[in-house]
């Protein structure tokens, strides 16, 4: 398998089925850190940080991540943490884009 980090965001089209809870669970393994919201149509992680300026650094990283993806999370900014959440509005629910966006915050965060 191809590490998700070198993986390359792909457009969903309407009727694209999203992933199941099983292959979710699968692509878990890759990224530490996330988990499945309840219904596990979405993926999240609250990231700490010291401080206001290292959050929004922070969020200026993602950003750059979901220009270049053109796939964009869900975030809750706050003084000193960022809760990042995922999911693919075509599909109703996850697909591999939104494993692959994760693998590449992971990767700023150095994990």
């Amino acid at each position: 398998m191809t590490s998700l980090i070198n993986k390359k965001c792909t457009p969903c089209k309407a009727g694209d089925a999203p992933l199941s809870t099983q292959q979710c669970q699968i692509y878990l393994h890759e990224i530490p850190g996330w988990a499945l919201s309840q219904d596990s149509k979405s993926l999240e992680r609250r990231i700490s940080f010291k401080n206001y300026y290292e959050t929004i650094a922070f969020v200026n990283a993602l950003a750059w991540i979901a220009h270049h993806e053109d796939h964009h999370p869900d975030l809750e900014v706050h003084y000193n943490h960022c809760l990042i959440r995922y999911n693919t509005h075509t599909v109703q629910g996850l697909s591999e884009n939104d494993f692959i966006c994760a693998a590449k915050v992971n990767g700023v965060l150095g994990e």
